[in-house]
This record gives C-alpha cells, structure tokens and sequence, in this order.
C-alpha cells in the first residue's frame, strides 16, 4: 500500500526551505538530491525536516498548500516547536 505525505526540506547551500507532497518519499528526494527537480537543484543536498504521512494526495496537497500559505518556517515553528 502506497503511502501519500508531504515533507519539509532544508537546504544550507541556499538556506531555504521546501514543502511538496508525494506518494513515494525515497524516490523523491533522490530526484531532489540528485538535481533532477529544477525548483531544488541549487540547494542539493537537501535535509529532510519532516515527513507528514497522509490519507491520500488529496489531502497531501491540502498541506502542502497549508504550509505555503502559512510560510514554511512559520509553519515548522507553530507546529514543531522548532
């Protein structure tokens, strides 16, 4: 059974965080490490901050939408204590 998430990345290349969501998490952070995702391929390697598991990708976007909005940062230290 496919497990949806989103997840939190950090780069300390750039400094910046990244939120996205998927159905196969190794998979796609090897894409992100590997420089294959355009919107990362400057801060590889990206550190993995959390992996929020889903019930399906409806929900996972859901998040992910959430946590832009909310601004990645603000949201890790809202919901994380970070």
């Amino acid at each position: 059974m496919t497990q949806y998430c989103t997840y939190i990345l950090f780069s300390d290349v750039t400094g910046k965080y990244y939120v996205g969501q998927t159905e196969d998490f190794e998979k796609r952070i090897n894409k992100h490490n590997s420089g294959f995702v355009t919107s990362t391929k400057n801060g590889v390697p990206w550190k993995i901050i959390k992996i929020i598991p889903c019930e399906n990708r409806t929900l996972a976007i859901l998040l992910e939408q959430k946590i832009k909005k909310r601004g990645i940062r603000r949201y890790i230290e809202d919901n994380f204590g970070a």
